[in-house]
């Protein structure tokens, strides 16, 4: 089974043999969750660097009145929390989506791979910024996109970063997040949201199913969108 987490640094540095199988190497130690499993819980003392080999995860923060907030979706080949020891807790959780299978790196396993290995340090670095810039769209939907706009932007995000993890085809994709999920990401309400994707289905932009995602038509759901994937940044290995 290839691992997602080479395959996705890859694709922001040249990696040598030799740095594919120091990733291997670190990779190894690995737990499976089973979904709505916490990695770590808000509060708790930081860990290790989080790697998701399988499955997907999310960053969640759980407010007074109990209502959550997702602020990042984690998918095969993410990692998080690069320098997370440094802070003396969590300020927000971090939870299986589905089952999951999450490779586990500690802070000194990390720098020395990293300082034996300056392609993998550039590519974790990069990614750290590329993370950067998903959040930073985030804040911009949340803040400035209409509903309809909000969720064909996400949709158009996920579809590109599973695409260049070779988990699409065809338009379609395997979506492995409920209405309210995507509604706890969006700042949305389940009604909402279901009224939200039957217009766009309507429209004839994209088709949600139980567990998967159609794009029917690209063009159309990009304009609604407005999306510009320059925040993503998955030109690096053109250009570098």
């Amino acid at each position: 089974m290839p691992n997602r987490f080479v395959e996705k640094l890859s694709g922001l540095v040249e990696l040598t043999a030799n740095d594919a199988v120091a990733l291997e190497k670190v990779t190894s130690n690995t737990r499976t969750y089973v979904a709505r499993q916490d990695l770590i819980r808000e509060g708790d003392e930081t860990g290790p660097v989080f790697i998701v080999l399988e499955g997907w995860a999310c960053r969640y923060k759980i407010l007074p009145s109990g209502s959550r907030q997702i602020m990042a979706f984690l998918m095969p080949g993410d990692s998080c929390d690069l320098h997370i020891k440094l802070l003396a807790e969590m300020d927000h959780g971090i939870q299986a989506v589905t089952d999951a299978r999450v490779a586990t790196i500690s802070r000194s396993e990390m720098e020395g791979v990293m300082h034996e290995h300056p392609n993998i340090a550039r590519a974790m670095y990069t990614s750290q910024l590329v993370d950067e810039g998903i959040m930073r769209a985030w804040i911009v939907s949340m803040g400035r996109r209409s509903a309809s706009e909000r969720v064909a932007h996400l949709i158009c995000e996920l579809y590109l970063r599973a695409r260049n993890i070779g988990l699409t085809g065809d338009g379609e994709f395997a979506l492995p997040l409920s209405q309210l999920v995507l509604a706890d990401s969006l700042g949305m309400t389940a009604v909402h949201i279901n009224r939200v994707l039957k217009e766009l289905r309507l429209a004839g932009a994209m088709s949600l199913k139980r567990g998967s995602v159609t794009i029917i038509d690209p063009v159309l759901l990009v304009q609604i969108a407005g999306f510009d994937e320059n925040y993503l940044h998955r030109r690096l290995r053109l250009v570098a």
